[in-house]
């Protein structure tokens, strides 16, 4: 009996351990440990070395696309609901948004990512695939014109919608590399079933979509390519779930309630960009590395510039643990306990976000360390040209910026000061063929 129970207990803790480390497959076969093999591979390539050089990059572009507006006018003009115009008020925005053959050109947006995730370019030079049928009914042999059969394609694909569609994913949606999933110009929402699952993949493109209300798939057998499927485990219900991942661009999204995160990126996911989203009603935002032993998550570089977190969340808007995060030019007018937290050492560089606190006096912390102040206390947690409001502070840690090795070279974050109109525009656009967007 004993011997049964230990058994037992083993075959419990195996369950638990397979999906930590390997997201929800329940068969390791060859093809997911090649495939993991090759995601490593490319996750090294995608790392930066030098990620200061990184930050400056997309500090100057913002300057660039800033200059010569009239902050007075704008502001004045953007004030209530606008109806005028396209007005580009961001440089990933100003690389493509008031094209007006932008439904021509739609590739023109793989050139426009910033930050650690510029030089994604998803399904640029593939073809283009039309999503048809908002079904999701066969996992292993799913329909041609549903998004399930567009994303597991080998080829690099530009999926776009013949339509507005409400989709209920019956299981999480494994994507193969080289996609782009491209919103505009319809209504898509992505509600009620499972989220979007990117593993041990490269070069993904997400923009213009609605992720909300998604929930844990109960697993069995996904096809996640063309000449592969096995067996899953139940998932646990992000939104969007970025796992050994690298090049990935989250983009207009806008995202509330998931069962799980809004966004996870884990095991060791890199060169991650995630703009202009508008994230509500959630309480485990975004989580950026899920486990204090997986040190391979020292290569994790994300950056998260010119959202809206906005109302209804309660933490996690990042939580880190060891990479790099830059945290640029966000808009915080909503939190319940903190904003950016993290453990493990992670280096956060926070610039030009404006942070409104909660009325709660035991809120206004924009910060929290899962650690003792005699081990925090050395971790590289910085706060330049950030707008506080209604009490709301930030408590840094390490080094200034200012005397980073990369000093002599550093470009100044805009202010804080203007960030309601640098996101002004977050969450998938209205896009119309014939005007900007």
């Amino acid at each position: 009996m004993a011997r049964c129970g230990l058994f037992g207990l083993f075959l419990v803790s195996f369950a638990v351990i397979v999906p930590a480390m390997h997201a929800f497959i329940a068969e390791y076969d060859d093809y997911w440990q090649s495939r993991e093999a090759e995601a490593k591979r490319k996750v090294q390539g995608a790392y930066h070395p030098e990620p200061y050089n990184v930050t400056n990059h997309l500090n100057y572009h913002v300057h660039m696309s800033m200059k010569g507006f009239d902050f007075n006018d704008t502001r004045r003009s953007l004030a209530a609901k606008y109806q005028g115009e396209c007005v580009a008020t961001n440089p990933i925005d100003a690389c493509w948004r008031c094209q007006s053959n932008w439904h021509e050109n739609r590739f023109r947006l793989a050139d426009c990512a910033l930050g650690f995730g510029r030089g994604t370019t998803g399904g640029k030079g593939g073809k283009i695939y039309v999503v048809t049928d908002s079904s999701d009914n066969d996992m292993v042999n799913p329909k041609p014109g549903t998004l399930r059969h567009a994303v597991i394609q080998e080829e690099p694909l530009w999926i776009i919608f013949d339509r507005s569609m409400f989709i209920r994913l019956n299981q999480e949606l494994i994507m193969a590399s080289n996609k782009t999933i491209d919103g505009r110009g319809a209504n898509v929402h992505i509600t009620g079933g499972a989220g979007i699952t990117i593993q041990f993949v490269e070069n993904i493109i997400v923009h213009g979509i609605r992720i909300h209300d998604t929930v844990s798939g109960s697993g069995g057998m996904i096809r996640d390519s063309v000449n592969h499927y096995g067996l899953r485990t139940q998932s646990d219900g992000d939104a969007v779930s970025i796992f050994g991942s690298s090049r990935i661009w989250l983009d207009h999204l806008s995202l509330t309630r998931a069962a799980d995160g809004l966004i996870d990126a884990v095991q060791g996911s890199t060169a991650i960009t995630i703009s202009n989203c508008h994230m509500t009603h959630h309480n485990d935002v975004f989580l950026f590395g899920a486990s204090d032993s997986y040190t391979e998550d020292k290569k994790m570089q994300i950056t998260v510039a010119f959202n809206h977190f906005g109302k209804g969340l309660i933490q996690r808007m990042p939580r880190c643990r060891f990479g790099f995060f830059h945290v640029v030019n966000n808009d915080y007018t909503h939190w319940l306990m903190y904003a950016i937290g993290g453990s493990m050492n992670p280096t956060i560089i926070s610039q030009g976000n404006r942070f409104i606190a909660p009325p709660d006096v035991r809120a206004k912390e924009v910060t929290k360390r899962e650690a003792p102040e005699s081990v925090w206390k050395s971790w590289n947690w910085r706060s330049e040209n950030d707008v506080f409001m209604n009490g709301a502070y930030f408590r840094e840690s390490g080094s200034p910026v200012v005397n980073n090795p990369y000093k002599d070279q550093m470009i100044p974050p805009f202010s804080g000061s203007e960030v309601n109109l640098v996101t002004r525009f977050v969450g998938p656009l209205k896009c119309v063929p014939g005007k900007g967007c």
